[in-house]
C-alpha cells in the first residue's frame, strides 16, 4: 500500500504513543529495557515501523518539517534491522523514553498546523 505523508505522519504518531502509553501503564523503567530480552523484542517493532514510515516520507515533506531529526529516526530502524545483534541498547532506551515523548509532541504540533 501506498501511503501518503499525512497517513505516514499518522502511522508514526500512533506507534509512539502507544508504545509510549505501553510503557507508562506497564512502569517500564530504562533499566528494565537494557536488561529485559522480551522488553527489547517488543520494543523493535514500534521503533521498525516509525523508522520505515520516516525513511519513507517525501523529500518536500521532510523539508518542511525539518526541525525533526527524520534521518536520525530512520537509522534507528536501519541499525535495528542490519544489525540487531550489534544493538546498543542503552542508546535505544535514550530513544524512548526521552526522544519518543519529544517527537510525540512535534507530531501533534504538526497536526495543529495542517
Amino acid at each position: 500500500m501506498k501511503y501518503s505523508d499525512r497517513q505516514r505522519i499518522e502511522k508514526i504518531y500512533e506507534n509512539a504513543s502507544k508504545l509510549c502509553a505501553y510503557i507508562d501503564e506497564h512502569k517500564i523503567k530504562k533499566e528494565d529495557l537494557l536488561n529485559e530480552f522480551s522488553l527489547q523484542w517488543l520494543v523493535t517493532t514500534p521503533l521498525y515501523n516509525i523508522g520505515e514510515h520516516a525513511y519513507n516520507l517525501s523529500n518536500e515533506y521532510k523539508k518542511a518539517h525539518s526541525t525533526i531529526q527524520w534521518s536520525m529516526i530512520a537509522g534507528v530502524r536501519h541499525r535495528l534491522v542490519h544489525d540487531y545483534d550489534g544493538t546498543n541498547w542503552s542508546i535505544i532506551a535514550d530513544v524512548v523514553f526521552e526522544e519518543l515523548p519529544i517527537l510525540i509532541k512535534q507530531l501533534e504540533e504538526i497536526f495543529n498546523e495542517e
